[in-house]
């Protein structure tokens, strides 16, 4: 579980394929310096509820990760998160979409041909 701060007092914990997907919309809307709400359920272990923060480029953001590898990101749940955070209700987490996911094929080796020499046609 990895972790996302908001100005060094909101922490939550999130898995690490989330977070990965939030931080590229969150980082993607910040640098274009768009302000927009982020809303998720708190953990009842932590009182239950839900908690709301107002993200802005002065605010501080960390996003720790448990692991040390970045996990692939799937567009189509990028593209579900950012039209969230596009909305007048602002970004909240929705589950990957299903079946949409593909990880990259390996890239197929070039292989060179010999290109033929022109020969006339013979008689």
């Amino acid at each position: 579980m990895g972790k996302f701060v908001y100005d060094s007092s909101v922490k939550v914990e999130f898995e690490d394929r989330l977070l990965a997907h939030l931080q590229a919309v969150i980082i993607v809307k910040v640098r274009r310096g768009e302000t927009f709400t982020f809303t998720w359920k708190d953990d009842i272990s932590t009182g239950g509820g839900r908690t709301c923060v107002y993200i802005h480029s002065g605010v501080s953001l960390v996003f720790k990760f448990h692991g040390g590898r970045m996990p692939q990101l799937n567009p189509a749940w990028l593209h579900a998160l950012t039209f969230n955070a596009n909305s007048s209700r602002g970004l909240y987490i929705v589950a990957e979409p299903e079946g949409t996911f593909r990880p990259p094929e390996p890239a197929k080796e070039m292989v060179f041909m010999e290109v033929p020499r022109y020969a006339p046609p013979g008689p």
